[in-house]
Protein backbone atom coordinates (compact mmCIF):
# COMPACT_ATOMS: atom_id res chain seq x y z
CA UNK A 1 0.00 0.00 0.00
CA UNK A 2 1.36 3.46 -0.84
CA UNK A 3 0.83 6.22 1.47
CA UNK A 4 -0.84 9.12 0.14
CA UNK A 5 -0.29 12.16 3.01
CA UNK A 6 -3.57 14.06 4.05
CA UNK A 7 -3.19 17.55 4.18
CA UNK A 8 -7.08 18.02 5.93
CA UNK A 9 -10.41 16.41 6.57
CA UNK A 10 -13.31 18.65 6.26
CA UNK A 11 -16.51 17.92 6.16
CA UNK A 12 -16.31 14.05 5.92
CA UNK A 13 -13.64 14.73 3.13
CA UNK A 14 -10.05 14.11 2.91
CA UNK A 15 -7.85 16.00 1.10
CA UNK A 16 -4.37 14.56 -0.41
CA UNK A 17 -2.27 14.54 -2.60
CA UNK A 18 0.52 12.10 -4.48
CA UNK A 19 3.80 12.71 -4.29
CA UNK A 20 4.58 11.65 -7.59
CA UNK A 21 1.59 11.52 -10.27
CA UNK A 22 3.49 11.02 -13.33
CA UNK A 23 3.84 14.04 -15.82
CA UNK A 24 1.19 15.84 -13.77
CA UNK A 25 1.53 19.50 -12.46
CA UNK A 26 0.71 19.50 -8.35
CA UNK A 27 -2.44 18.89 -7.29
CA UNK A 28 -5.26 18.00 -4.58
CA UNK A 29 -7.67 15.09 -4.79
CA UNK A 30 -10.74 15.43 -2.35
CA UNK A 31 -11.84 11.98 -1.65
CA UNK A 32 -15.71 10.72 0.31
CA UNK A 33 -17.20 7.42 -0.21
CA UNK A 34 -17.58 6.71 -3.61
CA UNK A 35 -17.29 10.77 -4.66
CA UNK A 36 -14.21 12.34 -5.90
CA UNK A 37 -12.50 15.44 -7.16
CA UNK A 38 -9.58 16.81 -8.34
CA UNK A 39 -8.07 20.09 -8.35
CA UNK A 40 -4.67 21.89 -9.77
CA UNK A 41 -3.91 25.16 -7.57
CA UNK A 42 -3.17 28.40 -10.25
CA UNK A 43 -0.72 30.18 -8.07
CA UNK A 44 -0.37 32.78 -10.28
CA UNK A 45 -4.29 34.03 -9.90
CA UNK A 46 -4.81 32.67 -6.28
CA UNK A 47 -7.56 30.56 -7.90
CA UNK A 48 -7.94 26.57 -8.23
CA UNK A 49 -8.93 24.55 -11.65
CA UNK A 50 -11.80 21.77 -11.93
CA UNK A 51 -9.42 18.80 -13.48
CA UNK A 52 -11.42 15.66 -12.63
CA UNK A 53 -14.97 14.88 -10.94
CA UNK A 54 -16.69 11.81 -10.40
CA UNK A 55 -20.80 11.48 -8.59
CA UNK A 56 -20.59 15.04 -7.42
CA UNK A 57 -23.32 16.80 -7.60
CA UNK A 58 -23.45 21.38 -8.59
CA UNK A 59 -23.81 21.64 -4.80
CA UNK A 60 -20.88 19.67 -3.56
CA UNK A 61 -18.63 20.70 -6.42
CA UNK A 62 -19.07 24.49 -5.03
CA UNK A 63 -18.59 23.35 -1.39
CA UNK A 64 -15.54 21.77 -2.05
CA UNK A 65 -13.84 24.79 -4.44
Amino acid sequence: MTYVPTILFIRGRRLFFYANERDEPPHIHARKGDTECKYWPRISDFDIAEAYVYNLSPADRRAIR
